[in-house]
């Protein structure tokens, strides 16, 4: 894995709920990627900005995500065309903005003698892709079968015409929304709590009233701010409901979406693929270091959405996928390291009611019961720098402030200790793991071993030294600090 830099200064010193201030300019609610970069926004404006979740920063659908910045190769087929383009230079912008968690990578899309689209067609949707990037992108290219066998051997022969190759970028979703916060907290004036939830919201005019309570103490206290963004994803319908201040009408279409992991060594492939179901659905198959991640699917469901996991059906779905297209691989539940689910937050609207799932659009869409609350729903990962600006401006222009949208198009400040790709070999020692402990927003065993070392299990470590023996010589001062058990 690759290393950064330590932490700058005390900017990133974490305080507790009885620590913070009694009154805010903003208080943003939900740290996945869309709050965290609202939150980042309004801290480079010079504004007092406190930024809560209910569990841990990024916990939940954004790191549940396929990994990908991506113009969405699928939304052509719905005319989607202005929600490609965003997200084309969102992503070209992105690569340039923070190389060490994101990188290009070309996208194989094999053609077969029943597939929908032929060569022919195909060349003509990535050409459309490429423009509308501005060709940043890396230019497509095609692949007759010849070409494509050598380069992908175990891929099925039968009925086999060729592929298509573009251009989009891999990345690690937790380490962005976590480095977007960080970078907000690099402002004197901007604090964040993870595991703090809001229990009570109640608008007093130009004053909201914000109850809240630390779910690992149980502590409480209530605080004001001019302004709350609630940024809250597929938990929206479900919070706004539960509170009587707030009048609110169910707006999502909840989509859950799983992944596998599994054995590198399973499949010979070097570079991410794009496979198309019988069903209609697309799935990605995406090498990252000792894994290959396969996803995902796209269900309705009214599960529990914290915390989720892939049904049985779900976890066959996506065995039977990689068979069909590598028959002589016999991919089974044993070349499993692990999986994943979260949910989409996917929003009702005239032009989507009835669809399927997967033609849902991804555009976001904000809301404002009152003057100084405002809930951002929908949108997709890659466009999250744009997705908030809205919002943004609308809160800067609000404390007479000239908004400036270019801000958020600087390079991120402060890196992680631990990267996600593996371009340094250096091992990890239990003095890194302190510093993430003190540095990185650390409450729970659970947040240093999966968000900021990326180990889900022993299949996902890539350092010579054990976990439990690295993390036997912290020292038990630090230890202290952290709750133990996996946090539910």
């Amino acid at each position: 894995m690759l290393f950064g830099l330590p932490p700058m200064g005390n900017q990133l010193s974490i305080p507790k709920i009885n620590q913070i201030d009694d009154h805010y300019d903003v208080v943003i609610v939900g740290a996945g990627i869309v709050g965290a970069g609202i939150f980042r926004d309004l801290s480079l404006h010079g504004l007092k900005c406190l930024l809560i979740d209910k569990k841990d920063f990024g916990s939940q659908t954004s790191q549940s995500s396929s990994k990908m910045l991506h113009g969405g190769i699928r939304y052509l087929e719905n005319f989607d065309f202005g929600l490609i383009w965003e997200a084309l230079h969102e992503k070209n912008l992105w690569l340039k903005l923070a190389p060490h968690l994101c990188y290009e990578d070309a996208f194989y899309l094999p053609v077969f003698k029943e597939s929908a689209k032929p060569l022919w067609m195909l060349k003509i949707g990535l050409f459309i892709y490429d423009l509308l990037s501005g060709f940043q992108n890396t230019a497509h290219r095609l692949l007759g079968k010849k070409a494509t066998k050598l380069e992908i051997p175990s891929i099925k022969e039968d009925g086999l015409k060729g592929a298509g190759i573009y251009y989009d970028a891999i990345m690690d979703d937790v380490k962005l929304t976590l480095e977007v916060i960080y970078d907000g907290l690099q402002e004197a004036h901007a604090q964040a709590l993870n595991y703090v939830e809001l229990e009570r919201f109640t608008n007093k005019d130009t004053i909201n009233d914000l109850q809240l309570k630390d779910c690992i103490t149980g502590t409480r206290r209530t605080i004001t701010c001019l302004q709350t963004v609630m940024a809250l994803g597929p938990f929206a319908d479900n919070f706004l409901m539960s509170q009587p201040n707030i009048p609110w009408s169910p707006k999502l279409y909840p989509s859950k979406g799983s992944h596998l992991w599994i054995n590198k060594s399973v499949i010979d492939i070097k570079h991410p693929m794009v496979l198309n179901t019988i069903d209609g659905r697309v799935i990605f198959v995406i090498p990252r270091n000792n894994a290959i991640l396969v996803g995902t699917t796209e269900l309705e469901t009214k599960e529990d959405f914290f915390d989720m996991s892939p049904s049985k059906f779900e976890i066959q779905y996506l065995l039977d996928s990689l068979n069909e297209y590598f028959p002589n691989k016999n991919i089974n539940h044993t070349h499993i390291l692990s999986n994943f689910s979260g949910i989409r937050p996917l929003v009702q609207d005239e032009n989507s009611r009835g669809e399927s799932l997967k033609r849902t659009s991804r555009v976001h869409h904000n809301y404002q019961p009152f003057s100084n609350l405002h809930i951002i729903l929908g949108g997709k990962y890659t466009t999250f720098r744009v997705m908030g600006q809205e919002i943004s401006r609308t809160i800067v222009q609000s404390f007479n402030k000239v908004f400036n949208s270019s801000l958020t198009k600087r390079p991120l400040r402060q890196r992680s200790i631990v990267l996600p790709f593996d371009n340094l070999k250096k091992d990890l020692t239990s003095m890194d793991l302190e510093n993430i402990i003190q540095k990185e927003h650390v409450r729970t065993l659970e947040d240093l071993k999966i968000r900021r070392l990326g180990l889900r299990n022993s299949g996902h470590w890539n350092f010579s030294s054990s976990f439990e023996e690295l993390y036997s010589n912290v020292s038990e001062e630090i230890k202290s600090n952290l709750i133990e058990a996996e946090f539910k």
